[in-house]
């Protein structure tokens, strides 16, 4: 929330720096003010046009060629604060060399590969060419429909640990699960164990002191605040680490959507049920977190010359457990991983698509492919909040709703409280299980994490959960798709600035 204010203040700024340029110019320049203008429009238009040339998703770019136009001064130093801006960012261009240093690790079965190339997983085959994340066949997953079922499990694992615990997380915040999960870490220290933790300076911004990693280096344990907010780094710190995992001994790894906060498990939620989701995994997919943690961890100080010693090895064989591969998003890379995966799964759904997200608020290229598969026959069905948690961007959400339902697409509020759940689900077949929100920060500017598989066993309890959440969650009809004229104009706004919701 404070970083939201400090944003909404910082628009606020920038725009009366441009109208204070406006009212300079006219005084003190007044004989030269045809002149001024000129130059002034002349490069707008340049920046439009360089814009217009380089965009490869127009309707994302679309925001910033109208601001642009309208308050050039303030849309020109926002393009340049809120891009992509990893070149000018020592912490983003370390982040970026690494990932390219430590993608020798990520060696490909090359058994596994052929048969994803043989069958025609192209899905797979996306994720493949275009990253550097191997697809494993050796993995046990379990699905937790719920923080508070994940949570005991977290702990249990936690307990085991002999060598490592990596932890990285958007939040942590002071409370019953954190104070649990840092009993068994300050225990764990005492026998030996390298316990890291990353969490992101903006995301526990509220909830945690500056002092708070001198505090836990105090007790032992290792911790780094993702990007720390400065403003001597850039205005908006737009990048963030919304990745959700923890890694232990190499041998067992969770993610999903949990954050380590009492309302994940539904202690003090504000906004009803929390519904959320986790997932644990066991077995060699587990390695490509390890690698993006690593990555995270070192892009700070670089502390880890070989990075093998931390690689889990599984015995057991298990490889008619399907295909699953662990994926990451950066946001300082050509393409966005996390929307073309998640593309890519809707253009290739044939009976259904399930859906369940906290936020949708998408750009043309997600709407045109969920319009397509509704047009085509499949049943495409998205769940998404009753209760909001924030306003601001719910209402961008529900200016989605109107055209999505008149193309077909069925969707649902959650009626007993919020989900923060983020599943793709479709035909039985495949699914994704991950931090990726459907709105621009997730699928532009955050990094992030995923669990693909396909034609595993766990997919039945995640349409079980599915349906068990639809059965709880009210159906939008005709009559809610009501607008009025000043509701759709401010919705309209909103949508220009979606990037710093």
């Amino acid at each position: 929330m404070l970083v939201a204010i400090k944003r909404i203040l910082i628009v606020g700024v920038g725009i009366l720096l441009q109208l204070g340029f406006a009212i300079i110019v006219r005084f003190f320049f007044y004989e030269h003010i045809a002149i001024i203008g000129g130059i002034y429009e002349l490069l707008s238009f340049l920046i439009v046009l360089k814009i217009l040339k380089d965009s490869t998703r127009l309707s994302n770019d679309l925001p910033w060629i109208i601001l642009i136009l309208l308050f050039p001064i303030f849309g020109t130093i926002l393009l340049i604060t809120i891009g992509n801006n990893y070149k000018n960012n020592k912490l983003l261009k370390n982040i970026y060399n690494l990932e390219k240093e430590y993608s020798k690790y990520l060696e490909p079965n090359l058994e596994v590969r052929k048969k994803v190339i043989d069958n025609k997983l192209d899905n797979l085959q996306y994720i493949l060419n275009r990253t550097s994340y191997p697809v494993t066949m050796n993995d046990e997953l379990t699905y937790y429909d719920f923080g508070e079922k994940f949570y005991p499990e977290l702990l249990k694992e936690l307990k085991k640990a002999e060598r490592y615990i990596f932890m990285e997380y958007f939040i942590i915040n002071k409370g019953v699960m954190w104070n649990s999960i840092l009993e068994i870490l300050k225990e764990k220290v005492k026998n030996g164990v390298d316990v890291r933790i990353i969490y992101d300076d903006a995301g526990s911004i509220a909830m945690l002191s500056t002092k708070y990693p001198k505090f836990l280096e105090s007790l032992g344990i290792k911790c780094r605040p993702f990007n720390k907010l400065s403003p001597f780094k850039g205005v908006f710190m737009n990048n963030r680490d919304h990745r959700k995992m923890t890694i232990i001994d190499g041998l067992v790894a969770f993610s999903g959507g949990v954050n380590i906060s009492d309302e994940y498990i539904n202690i003090g939620s504000k906004y009803g049920i929390w519904k959320d989701n986790g997932i644990k995994i066991v077995g060699d997919s587990i390695w490509n977190l390890t690698i993006m943690f690593l990555t995270m961890w070192n892009a700070n100080n670089k502390e880890d010359e070989d990075l093998w010693k931390f690689k889990g090895e599984f015995k057991k064989s298990n490889k008619d457990s399907g295909y699953v591969v662990s994926y990451g998003v950066s946001p300082i890379h050509e393409d966005l991983i996390g929307e073309d995966v998640y593309i890519n799964m809707i253009n290739s759904a044939k009976k259904y698509l399930y859906i369940m997200t906290p936020y949708l608020i998408i750009d043309t290229d997600m709407l045109n492919s969920l319009i397509r598969a509704s047009k085509r026959g499949v049943d495409v069905r998205i769940i998404v909040p009753g209760i909001p948690d924030k306003k601001l961007v719910y209402m961008q959400t529900t200016s989605f709703f109107k055209i999505l339902h008149e193309s077909g697409v069925k969707l649902f509020k959650y009626s007993q409280g919020f989900v923060h759940s983020k599943v793709f689900l479709s035909d039985d077949i495949r699914a994704i299980v991950g931090t990726i929100n459907m709105d621009y920060r997730s699928l532009y500017l955050h990094f992030e994490n995923g669990i693909y598989m396909e034609e595993v066993k766990e997919l039945e309890n995640i349409k079980k959960d599915f349906v068990e959440t639809l059965n709880d969650s009210l159906k939008l009809e005709d009559k809610d798709m009501k607008e009025n004229i000043f509701k759709s104009i401010w919705q309209a706004i909103l949508r220009l600035f979606a990037p710093l919701f």
